[in-house]
């Protein structure tokens, strides 16, 4: 008779016993750096929204958070490197309205809203509605007056051709039943400098861009684009004040691949929202003419298909395409 001891029931049942494979511990994220990805050259308004916001979610998160600068063809190729990220937190991306017209008049290998994850909205701003001293409405009213007497005769400028200035200043046409020339421009600084001059007539803007000749005089303020007029401007009604349909503004907002989990999503959120109660953050955000806007990933998620489907419309009844 064979006698069992212990010690060799113990090795017969350790054979017998299917081999398992250790499991492997997931590190708890984030668990490197992080980079935030600005589809813009430094210095613009994205970089002003995201460095600050960066040192926040730094301290906040335990890690360190850089800021990787990849501007060229109007954000397209930033926005790329994010939506091919892995999506594990550790890519992110800071950017403005232009997101969604970008991928409006310009081929991209992502979709959006598909390809990404809406994480928290940053902040909002409206534009000035500005026109050249020498150009005789003082009014929304008397400008479109004016454009009806002269279709297609008043100069407008932009950005660029199918930038964020050309889109809200189309839509402002459609909205007022007007029809204006649109002339762009290699960036907004030499916009702003031939309405100064009186080369164009209307320029549709942000406040940072052009907040110092609007309240020194050297261009007229007719109105601001939507409610939420920022500290250090001169006093305007808005557009709906004005007694047109229309409201637009800027927004800038921080997405990450789509596929986040959820808690990383969550967490990023609530980061990011505290970022934006603190007051140095909205002394910062102020001097863009920005104020905090803090929001949920879903609402935010809602605001952008809203967006996307306010511009469509807007490029093909005003036929917007890259040139």
């Amino acid at each position: 008779m064979t006698i069992i001891t212990p010690r060799r029931a113990l090795l017969a049942g350790l054979a017998a016993a299917p081999l398992a494979r250790p499991a492997l511990a997931q590190a708890p994220w984030p668990n490197r750096p992080i980079r935030i990805v600005v589809p813009f050259p430094p210095g613009g308004s994205n970089d002003v929204v995201a460095r600050p916001l960066a040192e926040r979610l730094q301290a906040k998160l335990g890690q360190p958070v850089v800021i990787d600068n990849r501007a060229g063809a109007g954000s397209v190729l930033g926005s790329t490197m994010v939506a091919q990220a892995p999506a594990d937190g550790h890519t992110l991306m800071v950017t403005s309205s232009s997101f969604a017209t970008s991928s409006i008049v310009q081929r991209t290998s992502y979709r959006l809203p598909e390809d990404f994850e809406a994480i928290a909205l940053l902040a909002r701003s409206p534009f000035f509605i500005l026109t050249a001293p020498d150009f005789p409405p003082r009014t929304v009213q008397e400008l479109v007056a004016a454009a009806k007497a002269n279709p297609g005769g008043i100069d407008y400028g932009s950005s660029g051709p199918g930038g964020i200035n050309h889109f809200i200043t189309e839509y402002f046409c459609l909205r007022a039943g007007i029809r204006m020339n649109h002339i762009p421009y290699r960036g907004m600084p030499p916009a702003v400098t031939d309405l100064v001059a009186g080369h164009i007539k209307v320029l549709i803007t942000t406040v940072a861009s052009a907040n110092a000749p609007a309240r020194e005089g050297r261009v007229h303020l007719l109105a601001y684009t939507a409610p939420g007029r920022p500290e250090g401007t001169r006093p305007a009604p808005t557009v709906r004040e004005a007694g047109i349909d229309y409201e637009a503004d800027i927004w800038w907002g921080l997405f990450g691949p789509r596929g986040l989990p959820p808690e990383v999503t969550a967490r990023l959120n609530a980061a990011a929202n505290e970022a934006l109660a603190d007051p140095a953050m909205q002394r910062i955000m102020a001097g863009e003419g920005a104020r905090p806007a803090p929001d949920t990933p879903a609402a935010f998620a809602t605001l952008l298909r809203e967006e996307l489907a306010r511009w469509r419309e807007v490029a093909q009844a005003a036929n917007i395409r890259t040139e």
